[in-house]
Parts: structure tokens; C-alpha cells; sequence
């Protein structure tokens, strides 16, 4: 079944993402583009140091247009400024996890070619780490820097301490450093602007969740229309003020939080750090009216103990995904705003969202319906057959901002798309189904289901249940090995602070809420669940720890 998306149509600009940029900063060159703990740097003189970035990467580190160009930093001005350098030096950004070390650095540069790369300060030591030879010129970044002085905002361990090691220098004898302000310094002058829409634009890497990550590849074209949609879907206004929280390195903080209000030449408020008791300054202080964010960052929020003393009645406008978001915490959010929180979905391969829930018009634990310009079925992962009306199977997306496949992975590209009635759709790897009204729903990703007896229970549904329990924070349900029914459910729980609670007190709340089948057998408490730096909980990781567990206690 398809969702009716024809009503749904936007025609974007049919230019490079640069020109945002430029646009905005010809609009309002002394409005306040990005907010950084206290300080402000203008329109204006963000285009003028992405303009100056980018000559420099040009003429002292011979990137030339397609060039691949890695940004390995966390939130900080010089992402923003990195970002649209490397654009308009016609180069290819490839975002890189904060969070990666060496390893998996190398894994990236190897395989997408990049030979120059901007790094943070603090991530210096797994650069310097590489095999000799594997970069060419590395521009570091202090992300203090852009601070200004009288700060009285909590600030993250980052931004107060300072590295003993000089930013310009050799690393190991095989790369050329240059620092952040020296490279800025040198005033370069870029050349012509060339890049057009069907030029590559950007290079994000998969979590890797199903084996090494993968590159997918986006255009200027599929990088615009997601950053146009999620400005129009809400229909954001150039006053808007955005708390940018979640990474910028990830599709949803970049489109949501970087790309879209530049383009609507709104103003960023950007944390290098997630921090509740600072979000809720900043949000009171810059009066934040919009904010795209994960569930967690919203319950962090929403359990301080002090966050009634703020004024944080200038949100008018939440949205966010990655996770469902717990129908309790929704009703807190409706109750403090008189504003639900708006459900969306999407995908690196997407370059973030496909579906998202009208803002007026919104479903608890919901992924919405199709934005603009949007097809999506769910039909049976095995046949490919169209589905029904609520029937469970495989969700699968066309539109002008899924990616043109994986790079040098022609193979992977392949197994990733499928031909249905004669349109190029891209296979999620998401269960879930479609109501009659037209929206998306979940149920969970295709190879996570528990058989339980030959029942099937889908993780995420009791999750959402879990969450109903009082002294329940956070909850992560895998499959544990059973003798006798061959899985049973396993829930991974972390309580609220102050709050307290048993195996079987778990057990026994459960059992009155949901089918015996569903029940957790096994309920083990935590301090934290693992993440990815995006903010989504890391099953794979728990049911990999379980299962080594349990063949090793067999």
C-alpha cells in the first residue's frame, strides 16, 4: 500500500548547497548565524571564513573538485565553517563519528580516499596514530577558540582544557599540520564556485551495525531537497532560533540542525557536549523556539531537578527520531508546551528524513507519513509483494533524497534497492506497516524479531511498554537463550535516579500489561545503556554481550 504523497510536492533549488549559504549571508550578513556559549559569529563572517577555508584547502592542500575531505570534530563553529569550505572548494564532505578511534578512522580514510582532513583538538592523538602516509595535510581545531570571555554557562571538559601538543606540526613525518587560525589567516581567495547539483556533495558513513561502514553517496540534489524539506515540513521562519544539540556529524543534526537554518537563515545555538542544565540555560537566555532532538536529550531535560526554575516556554516547535519516544514522556511534553513532540524517520542512506508527522497532526510513536516529493510501501521481505493495510513487512522509500548508493560497494548497492512497478525504491531493513489514514508505523528492524516458542515479539513494543513503569528510565529488550522455547525476552533496564526496584518487581508489572510471551524472563539493571554518538541505543551490542555469555555459561 502507498501513502498518498502526490499533495505533498516542493520544487528546490537547483543549486550546490553552497549557495545557501551565500544566499542567507547576502540576506542578513550581521544577523547572528551560529551562537556558541556566549559568543557570535554573524552571516557574514561565516561565509567569509568557509570562503577563506576553502582557498586554503585548495591552494597549500591541492584539493580539487570531487576531492574527499574527512571532518573529524565534534559540535564547534569550525564545523559549520569546515562544512561549507569544503563545498565550496567543490570537494566531497565526509563526516566522521567523534566518537571513532583509530581503527575505524583509517577505515574511512582508506576507503573513501581522503588525503586532508579537519580534526578537533582533542581527537589529535588517534591521528597521529595512522600508518605513515595515510594523510597528506590535517588542519586542527581548538573548539575554544570562538569562545568569548565572561562565560557563566556550564562548559564540557573540551572546551576548559588545553592540549600540550602543539597544533602545528608533523605527525610522525608523514602529514603537514597546520592550525585552525593559521590556516584562516592566510586570507586565500577560492576559485570559481563549480559545483552542480548531480556533483557529490557529501559522503556519510553507516553505524556499521551491519559489518564494516559504508559509504553512502549524496549529490548537492538529494543534500538539498532533504535540507528544504525539513525546513518546509514545519514551516520553520527565518526568526527561528535552533538549539543544535544532537551531532552535527550524524544526517539529522546536519540537515536538521546545520543545513536547514542556514538555509532559512536562522540563527544555531551549538553545544559541543550534551548538557541538560546548559540546554536549559541557553534555551531561556536565546529564547529557542525550535529544537530537533532525540528522546533521551528530551528526558535529560525533563528530569532536572531544578527545571522548573527556567523559562523554557519559547519552544514551539520539537521534532526529532532515532528512537520511539515513550507515550509518558510525550504527555509530560503536552502538558509543559501544549506541543507534541513530532515524530520523524530516516536514514543515512535518506540523508535523514522520509516520513515525518504533520506537526498538527501528529501519532504517538509514530514515523509519520511521506514528506514531499515521498513514495513508500511495506510489502512482504521475502516476496516483495505489496502488503495490506496494517500488515507487518518490509517499509521501502523513493524519493529525490535517498542516496545513489554505497561507495565502491556496487554489490551492496544492488541488494539495497528494488524495482516495483517500475520505480527504484530503497529497502530499509525496517518492519513495520501503514494505517489506513496513511501513516508509517515501526515495529522493529527486520533481523531483531525474538522468537519466543514461534511466537514473534518485536523489541521495540515492549520497550514502549517498559517505559510506562514508574521507576523505569530507560529500557533495551534483547533475546536470551531459553532451553525450553529457544528465546525468551531479556530486558536491560536503567532506573530513574532515587528510584528503586527488583527483577520481580519488573516481572510481576509486566505480567499484568502485556502477553506472557512478551513478558521479560530475565531483567538485568545498568548504570547506562551503550549509544552511538546520534544518541540511539546500541542493541546489537547488548545481544552480542548476551549471547557470548550464555555460550560460555553452556
Amino acid at each position: 500500500m502507498t501513502a498518498n504523497s502526490t499533495r505533498r510536492l516542493i520544487d528546490a533549488p537547483q543549486t550546490s548547497l553552497y549557495t545557501n549559504l551565500e544566499v542567507s549571508s547576502n540576506r542578513h550578513p550581521d544577523k547572528a548565524a551560529i551562537l556558541y556559549y556566549g559568543g557570535m559569529v554573524s552571516y557574514r563572517q561565516l561565509r567569509s571564513e568557509a570562503d577563506a577555508m576553502a582557498g586554503f584547502l585548495q591552494q597549500h592542500c591541492g584539493v580539487a573538485r570531487g576531492d574527499r575531505v574527512v571532518l573529524y570534530m565534534q559540535n564547534s563553529v569550525q564545523f559549520v565553517v569546515a562544512f561549507y569550505a569544503v563545498l565550496r572548494a567543490d570537494a566531497v564532505v565526509v563526516p566522521v563519528n567523534p566518537m571513532n578511534r583509530s581503527s575505524e578512522l583509517q577505515h574511512i580514510l582508506e576507503d573513501s580516499g581522503a588525503r586532508v582532513a579537519f580534526v578537533g583538538e582533542e581527537l589529535m592523538e588517534h591521528v597521529r596514530t595512522l600508518p605513515r602516509g595515510q594523510l597528506d595535510h590535517v588542519i586542527p581545531a581548538r573548539y575554544a577558540d570562538y569562545l568569548h570571555e565572561g562565560i557563566d554557562l556550564p562548559l564540557p571538559d573540551v572546551l576548559t582544557s588545553s592540549c600540550s601538543q602543539p597544533l602545528a606540526e608533523k605527525i610522525g613525518g608523514h602529514a603537514v599540520v597546520i592550525g585552525w587560525n593559521d590556516a584562516l589567516s592566510r586570507a586565500c581567495a577560492p576559485r570559481e564556485h563549480e559545483s552542480r547539483p548531480e556533483d557529490l556533495a557529501c559522503i556519510p558513513y553507516t553505524s556499521g551495525t551491519t559489518g564494516r561502514p559504508k559509504g553512502c553517496i549524496h549529490t548537492h540534489r538529494s543534500v538539498m531537497h532533504s535540507t528544504v524539506s525539513c525546513a518546509k515540513w514545519p514551516d520553520l521562519a527565518s526568526e527561528s532560533v535552533m538549539l543544535c544539540s544532537v551531532p552535527l556529524f550524524h544526517v539529522t543534526g546536519m540537515q536538521n540542525c546545520m543545513n536547514m537554518p542556514i538555509f532559512i537563515g536562522a540563527t544555531m545555538a551549538v553545544t559541543t557536549r550534551w548538557d541538560a542544565t546548559c540546554a536549559a540555560h541557553l534555551i531561556e537566555r536565546h529564547r529557542v523556539s525550535a529544537w530537533i532532538t532525540v528522546p533521551t536529550m528530551l528526558i535529560d531535560l525533563l528530569n532536572l531537578a531544578n527545571v522548573d526554575k527556567f523559562d523554557l516556554s519559547s519552544i514551539a516547535y520539537l521534532s526529532g527520531g532515532g528512537a520511539a519516544m515513550p507515550q509518558a514522556v510525550a504527555q509530560q511534553i503536552q502538558q509543559r508546551w501544549g506541543i507534541p513532540y513530532v515524530e520523524g524517520y530516516g536514514l543515512t542512506e535518506t540523508m535523514a528524513a522520509t516520513h515525518i508527522n504533520p506537526p498538527k497532526r501528529s501519532k504517538p510513536q509514530c514515523m509519520g507519513v511521506p514528506v514531499f516529493n515521498t513514495s513508500s510501501l511495506v510489502v512482504d521481505p521475502e516476496t516483495l509483494e505489496p502488503l495490506g493495510e496494517g500488515e507487518t513487512g518490509e517499509i521501502l522509500v523513493s524519493g529525490p533524497q535517498v542516496f545513489d548508493g554505497y561507495w565502491k560497494s556496487p554489490d551492496a548497492t544492488r541488494e539495497a534497492f528494488v524495482l516495483i512497478d517500475g520505480k527504484r525504491y530503497l529497502r530499509t531493513g525496517d518492519l513495520g506497516y501503514v494505517d489506513s489514514d496513511g501513516y508509517f508505523f515501526v515495529v522493529d528492524r527486520l533481523k531483531r524479531m525474538i522468537n519466543a516458542s514461534g511466537y514473534k515479539v518485536w523489541p521495540a513494543e515492549v520497550e514502549a511498554m517498559l517505559f510506562e513503569h514508574p521507576a523505569v528510565q530507560e529500557a533495551c529488550v534483547i533475546a536470551t537463550l531459553d532451553p525450553r522455547r529457544g528465546e525468551s525476552v531479556k530486558a536491560v533496564i536503567v532506573l530513574r535516579n532515587g528510584e528503586h526496584a527488583t527483577e520481580a518487581d519488573i516481572v510481576s508489572w509486566a505480567r499484568e500489561r502485556m502477553a506472557s510471551y512478551k513478558v521479560p524472563r530475565v531483567v538485568q539493571f545498568a548504570d547506562s545503556l551503550p549509544r552511538t554518538a546520534s544518541g540511539k541505543i546500541q542493541w546489537r551490542l547488548l545481544q552480542e554481550e548476551e549471547t557470548r555469555s550464555r555460550n560460555a555459561r553452556s
